[in-house]
């Protein structure tokens, strides 16, 4: 979301909240005009997923905390600005007391969230939300109720999550983000893993479908585009974004029992990580034993113990940190193997 701040408030902000978060229950806030706000209210690890077993909530940690890291511009543009000499007026000066105090709530309450408190932190949470719409500071509402929605979704609060998700694509929306922006691909996914959660499965098959499609027609559309319209950087981010999407429809798929589909939602997000990240990167080895799992729920034993060896053996290599995860997949495909050669050899005549 570091596209909606501006520079100094939104690179402050994220220095503030961090790349993960933690946990934060609900509440209800006065939103302006006397209206209500959203409710609001951390991690697991990902796992790779067992066909037909719960895969879709651990798929929500993964999702919650995808970013991209703020743009070198706005970093240059931020120090400038702390640089320029002279006085600030009034009115500015108001502003920027308000915006480090909200910066100020934002890092107490990271601290509460890694010392695992999380009642405090929802308390900081609210304050700084509070705050954001005393001073009328929209960019700052707008990714509190990001921040909030990330940690009820982490959370498994999945009520919450879903109105504050909505709340906040209400605002970038209403100020002029377009349908296809990356942000706003972010939060649908979000929501789809929601509602596939809550087998609200119409909502969650149209949500990862509007994501995908999107994707693919915007990357087509763009991919001629020189660096100086459209960075590398840019281009990469809305490739991964869609692999994201690939990997979590394909849980969704096998969660629904369609294990070829999601074998080949699995395959073209596994191409797009190694192509972007390379196949020494923990989440393309995430990838590859989820794939392995695609094929082991089809019976195609020897092709998936391919694949999940190959991410154990990568995955030692660079001491993933889900390495057991991965090694427990590999576990229990080779069983599946065991099992079905057993099977075999007391057939044989």
């Amino acid at each position: 979301m570091y596209r909606l701040l501006a520079p100094r408030l939104g690179r402050g902000l994220l220095r503030a909240a961090g790349r993960r978060g933690g946990v934060c229950a609900a509440r209800l806030l006065a939103g302006p005009a006397g209206g209500r706000a959203p409710e609001v209210g951390a991690p697991p690890p990902r796992v790779a997923p067992r066909g037909g077993g719960s895969s879709l909530l651990p798929l929500l940690a993964a999702l919650a905390w995808f970013s991209r890291p703020a743009a070198a511009a706005e970093e240059q543009e931020q120090e400038q600005e702390q640089e320029r000499p002279g006085p600030r007026p009034s009115g500015a000066a108001a502003e920027d007391a308000a915006e480090a105090e909200i910066i100020q709530l934002l890092k107490r309450a990271k601290l509460s969230i890694m010392k695992d408190e999380p009642e405090e932190a929802e308390l900081i949470l609210h304050d700084a939300l509070r705050l954001a719409y005393q001073s009328d500071n929209k960019k700052a509402i707008t990714y509190t109720y990001d921040l909030m929605a990330n940690l009820a979704f982490t959370r498994g609060q999945l009520e919450n999550a879903e109105k504050l998700f909505k709340a906040t694509m209400s605002y970038l929306l209403g100020g002029g983000m377009q349908q296809e922006d990356n942000a706003i691909i972010e939060i649908s996914l979000k929501l789809a893993s929601i509602y596939a959660a809550q087998n609200r499965q119409e909502f969650a098959l149209a949500g990862y479908e509007f994501c995908i499609s999107t994707l693919e027609e915007k990357i087509e559309r763009e991919k001629e585009l020189a660096e100086d319209i459209l960075s590398v950087e840019e281009k990469a981010n809305t490739h991964l974004l869609l692999g994201m999407c690939l990997d979590a429809y394909a849980r969704y798929l096998l969660f629904s029992k369609q294990p070829s589909e999601a074998q080949k939602m699995c395959e073209k997000a596994l191409h797009i990580s190694e192509e972007i990240l390379g196949e020494r990167h923990p989440q393309t080895i995430v990838l590859m034993s989820d794939l392995a799992t695609t094929l082991d729920a089809q019976g195609r034993f020897d092709e998936a113990c391919v694949y999940v060896q190959r991410a154990s053996d990568l995955a030692r290599q660079i001491e993933h940190p889900e390495l057991h995860m991965l090694l427990s997949n590999l576990a229990a495909i080779l069983t599946h193997k065991e099992t079905r050669n057993d099977v075999l050899l007391h057939r044989a005549p």
